[in-house]
């Protein structure tokens, strides 16, 4: 290849493999995280020539198949697997409140809510760029988005609380 496209790359994998792995370690254990987003820059390698102007949203999706294809034939999730912990009883310590109040409310949403606030969130994608990871078009996300924050809202009014400041910043956040 071309000095151009290894200049090209490197500057690819530094400037986004942070957020692909924090995106594939919200979806998967690390040890098949790690493995999706090695496989999606290896893909990204080959198909450099062909990559869209703003690939991080492109390098999502490429995850996400990654480890759908891991998973396939098995139902894993791993956010509902840590919502089952949650309802479980592990004891969890008030450092964490905030973080156990949002996932109980997110527990009460569906997986379409909890992408589409993922995406923008936690993932800090825009409607645009989140659209096409979710595989809909910018209206549609928005539509899903502002429908999934109105839900996390109602379900973060919901949930039994002690410290009532915690959610309250998150509420916020949501708005």
């Amino acid at each position: 290849m071309a000095e151009a496209d290894s200049e090209r790359f490197t500057r690819l994998y530094r400037d986004h493999y942070d957020r692909v792995l924090a995106y594939a370690l919200r979806r998967a254990p690390v040890e098949v995280a790690k493995e999706a987003v090695d496989e999606t820059f290896l893909i990204a390698w080959r198909k450099l020539p062909d990559l869209p102007h703003r690939a991080l949203p492109w390098l999502f999706v490429v995850t996400r198949n990654a480890i759908n294809s891991h998973f396939r034939g098995r139902a894993v999730d791993v956010l509902d697997a840590e919502l089952h912990r949650l309802e479980a009883g592990v004891d969890v310590s008030e450092a964490v409140t905030e973080r156990t109040v949002v996932l109980q409310a997110l527990a009460g949403l569906s997986a379409t809510d909890r992408e589409a606030l993922m995406l923008t969130v936690w993932d800090g994608l825009s409607a645009s760029d989140a659209g096409r990871v979710a595989g809909c078009s910018t209206t549609a996300f928005a539509v899903r988005l502002h429908r999934a924050r109105r839900r996390l809202r109602d379900a973060l009014a919901r949930v039994d609380v002690d410290d009532t400041t915690g959610p309250l910043s998150t509420v916020q956040e949501v708005r």
